[in-house]
């Protein structure tokens, strides 16, 4: 096993190469049962600079206790696919260590069984957590109830953390004016969903508040938007992002810009600060 400390894309890392792990990973039956050999090498993206100028290993990602962790969690569960085993690896090292932003996972079986010669078969996967703000609203019922419920639904999902929300606000409605005023609000979330698995969360907690489509801006128990993912620029039929209609949107725009005023838009290059501005300008 190979271990080296290296500086790449914006970020530092610490590389793992060549941990080999004896475990039970496999489509057929005798996998399972035998076990074989696995080759493991990881990239996980952190910052070493504390690190390197304290000299303290505590401000750092110990790669022997990554090692290990590798190796258990390879030990201790059971795949058919090594493309299951690097995606939960992955998820679990970015859930477990709390200075790891980014993590390049490369799993090998040398002694792959295809009935070839072959140095091995394997699969490589990066992943990371993204930063995603989500618009709440609500004109029913408990409004104030409602986004709580959701801010807390989105804080109990163990691939989601709750960064800041801001304080809810009273709005006029928006394009359907004879209904009751909103509750809006705002919340920064960290989260390993893709932006179409962020989606269908926000979608389920939805429904947990009952919400019923009726008509097209119509009043609802409680409305989730996805208005930044990143700096992900995304046009799909059920997903657009940035969110197409928030500039224009001062309950977006308020609470937004309470807990993210320098975040740019990535299409408009402007600050939520100053696309706050300019709407009340107009």
């Amino acid at each position: 096993m190979h271990l080296v400390h290296e500086t790449g894309a914006g970020m530092d890392s610490v590389i793992i190469e060549g941990l080999e792990v004896y475990c039970n990973h496999g489509v057929f039956p005798e996998e399972n049962k035998l076990g074989q050999k696995f080759i493991v090498n990881a990239v996980l993206y952190t910052d070493t600079r504390k690190a390197g100028i304290s000299d303290n290993l505590e401000k750092s990602i110990d790669y022997g206790k990554v090692c290990h962790f590798i190796t258990d969690f390879m030990k201790e569960n059971t795949y058919k696919l090594i493309e299951a085993v690097a995606e939960n690896l992955a998820k679990q090292l970015l859930l477990t260590i709390s200075s790891l932003r980014e993590v390049e996972i490369e799993i090998k079986k040398p002694w792959a069984p295809i009935g070839l010669p072959i140095n091995s078969a394997g699969i490589r996967i990066r992943r990371k957590w993204h930063t995603a703000y989500i618009a709440l609203g609500s004109n029913m019922g408990n409004r104030q109830g409602f986004l709580d419920m959701a801010a807390d639904e989105i804080d109990a999902d163990e691939n989601c953390v709750l960064l800041k929300i801001a304080d809810s606000i009273e709005t006029k409605p928006y394009g359907v004016e004879e209904q009751d005023d909103f509750l809006n609000s705002c919340m920064e979330v960290r989260t390993l969903y893709l932006p179409d698995e962020l989606l269908k969360l926000c979608k389920s907690i939805e429904k947990k508040a009952n919400r019923v489509k009726t008509i097209h801006w119509g009043p609802r128990t409680l409305d989730l938007d996805i208005i930044f993912y990143d700096d992900e620029v995304i046009s799909e039929e059920n997903l657009v992002i940035p969110h197409a209609e928030m500039h224009k949107r001062d309950f977006v725009l308020r609470p937004l810009a309470q807990i993210a005023p320098n975040k740019i838009h990535p299409l408009l290059q402007k600050r939520v600060m100053e696309l706050l501005e300019s709407l009340n300008a107009d």
